[in-house]
């Protein structure tokens, strides 16, 4: 089977990983991904958010099954393209994805049908509104309407201590965007749950939860997510009816696109915060998470092709998971995530990853003359996988020496310490001594 894969970050790397296994695969690349260009039968470089472009480098060219990864090329409706090239398509529409790159038609779609969930908000046009909302809430988070690399979320506490920083952030992205959406701010602890979608079914994978703060003890600027883990079937601190509440909101949202004319076909990605009373929906995203992808797919049993074309062909065959454990860090550029140094060559030492058992995934850098440099983003994944969270955590923390170069990661993800706030904050939030 030929697949086409769209996108060239370490999510992508996983994804072709996992493809490459049982099908012939090709990838559409913004800039060439050295480990993904090995994976491949062939691969193309253009610009991945301009249907357009797309289209034009495969024209001719046939295949039978594509996949469009990253958040900006759905928008763009690059799935559409690749559809209207006559393949089946494993990622939604460019009208279903509207429930990430518009938050206004998510929270909409959410009222009109009825999904469960759905933190105090109100969506502003004026600063006047906008003073208002805020006052009443008090604690907020302010967020644009569109796509932002999960860098565009500020909250009280976080990074307004007082009325008038929050104002100026408000109209900040009222000049720009005309509108922002203020919530009210939610106190727990987040999780991702993921879904494959068939348009009508879901197929839950594990559950994860990321790292978006740059700086370990996370504190510092919200980052693309600096590490994730999951222990398997539930997080420490989740109960079971956390996940039976989460996958509601996400099975009756895949309803609710259905009803309103835009079935999704392809992943659903929930960011939830498990609270004192419930569990609430921060955002959805349209595809995999980064790194969130790499985590669950190395536990993914049985062929990943079999379940993007299940659920293009609107029948999905849900897989089944490994209950291992697995963390990714990610190794970023220096002055990451404010003022990253890029074009700065780093060493890779293969042989000794490999001896760790842990895998990498190339992610935001670029090879000249049998080179890899950084870019301005996140450089590599490393994914430690074993049967507990101590030992996954120590096999990617180990890896991460064998790479060398102007990087750093926050060597606190995925440890016990960490993990064990997590629980504590949770049992104080629920009164359970």
């Amino acid at each position: 089977m030929k697949v086409l894969l769209v996108g060239n970050g370490a999510r992508e790397h996983a994804i072709a990983e996992n493809l490459a296994r049982d099908c012939e695969l090709y990838c559409v690349m913004s800039k060439k991904n050295p480990a993904m260009a090995q994976l491949s039968k062939d691969y193309w470089i253009c610009n991945i958010e301009d249907p357009v472009s797309v289209e034009s480098v495969i024209k001719g060219k046939d295949f039978d099954l594509g996949f469009s990864s990253p958040d900006a090329t759905l928008a763009a409706g690059v799935s559409d393209v690749l559809e209207e090239h006559g393949m089946l398509v494993a990622s939604p529409s460019k009208a279903a994805s509207r429930i990430e790159w518009d938050k206004s038609y998510m929270r909409s779609l959410h009222e009109n049908y009825h999904v469960g969930g759905t933190p105090k908000h109100e969506i502003v046009t004026n600063i006047k509104d906008a003073t208002r909302v805020i006052k009443d809430y008090e604690l907020v988070a302010i967020k644009p309407l569109g796509l932002t690399g999960g860098k565009g979320v500020k909250v009280s506490g976080d990074h307004f201590v007082n009325l008038d920083q929050k104002l100026e952030y408000t109209a900040s992205l009222l000049e720009k965007d005309g509108s922002a959406l203020i919530e009210e701010k939610l106190i727990g602890e987040e999780f991702t749950l993921q879904a494959f979608c068939d348009g009508s079914s879901i197929a839950l994978m594990p559950p994860v939860q990321d790292h978006k703060r740059a700086f370990e003890g996370d504190s510092g600027p919200n980052t693309g997510g600096m590490g994730s883990y999951t222990t398997g079937t539930n997080l420490p601190f989740l109960n079971s009816s956390d996940l039976e509440n989460a996958k509601k909101i996400i099975q009756d949202a895949v309803y609710a696109l259905k009803k309103d004319g835009h079935p999704f076909k392809g992943i659903l990605y929930g960011q939830f915060m498990a609270t004192k009373e419930s569990v609430k929906l921060i955002e959805f995203n349209a595809r995999f998470g980064d790194p969130e992808a790499m985590n669950v797919l190395a536990l993914l049993n049985g062929s990943l092709t079999d379940v993007f074309l299940s659920m293009a062909e609107g029948q999905i065959h849900p897989p089944t998971f490994s209950s291992d454990c697995t963390v990714v860090k990610y190794l970023v550029p220096d002055g990451y995530p404010t003022e990253p140094k890029k074009d700065l060559p780093v060493e890779i030492n293969g042989a000794e990853i490999e001896k760790t058992g842990a895998s990498l995934y190339y992610a935001s850098v670029y090879e000249n003359e049998g080179k890899i440099f950084t870019s301005s983003s996140r450089s590599f994944g490393i994914l430690g996988r074993a049967q507990t969270l101590d030992e996954a955590e120590k096999v990617a923390e180990s890896a991460c020496a064998y790479i060398s170069g102007s990087l750093w990661h926050r060597k606190d993800i995925g440890t016990s310490a960490l993990v064990e706030r997590r629980v504590a904050h949770m049992r104080k939030l629920r009164g359970i001594e």
